[in-house]
């Protein structure tokens, strides 16, 4: 995925720049504060197994840092598949949310994908807030697992470029 995504598409107070080999930590770290309250709640918060999920999946050529106002405060993973993207990961450290950043980067990443006329996939864990907020965005329910939900949207080709924050 090029174009806004990989040239740091900016704000005035949201950036997105590139991660690299270095980041894993801070990304992981990022990650565990998002998902805990989710994960604690089903009662499977374990530090050891996100560290494997990260880690078996982590392509510092598909993820951006989550700059707002000049700190870190979350990340996105998009990988490009055969017939879509995969929405691999976006988390938004809990001081961070209710901003509006999430919503920024996923509008970023959506009019990325309409522009290039690709669906966007994501799974999401299930009784997490994350579920209302890629509905919000277009999302369709697919299909559910025992501890995931699985979404898709549509390219829409004719939507108009993203918003600005």
């Amino acid at each position: 995925m090029n174009s806004s995504l990989e040239r740091g598409n900016t704000s005035p107070r949201i950036v997105l720049t590139p991660a690299d080999e270095g980041d894993f930590e801070a990304l992981l770290s990022l990650r565990m504060a998002a998902m805990r309250e989710s994960l604690e709640y089903i009662g499977r918060f374990d530090p050891q197994r996100a560290r494997e999920r990260l880690s078996r999946g982590f392509n510092p050529a598909h993820t951006r840092h989550i700059v707002y106002e000049g700190g870190l405060v979350g990340f996105v993973a998009v990988i490009p598949r055969e017939h879509d993207w995969l929405l691999d990961h976006l988390y938004i450290h809990p001081t961070a949310q209710g901003l509006g950043i999430g919503s920024w980067v996923m509008a970023q990443v959506l009019a990325e994908a309409d522009r290039r006329g690709v669906a966007v996939s994501v799974t999401a864990l299930k009784h997490s807030d994350a579920t209302r907020f890629y509905q919000r965005h277009g999302f369709v329910l697919e299909a559910e697992g025992e501890w995931d939900l699985y979404f898709r949207r549509p390219a829409q080709p004719n939507a108009s470029r993203a918003p600005r924050a």
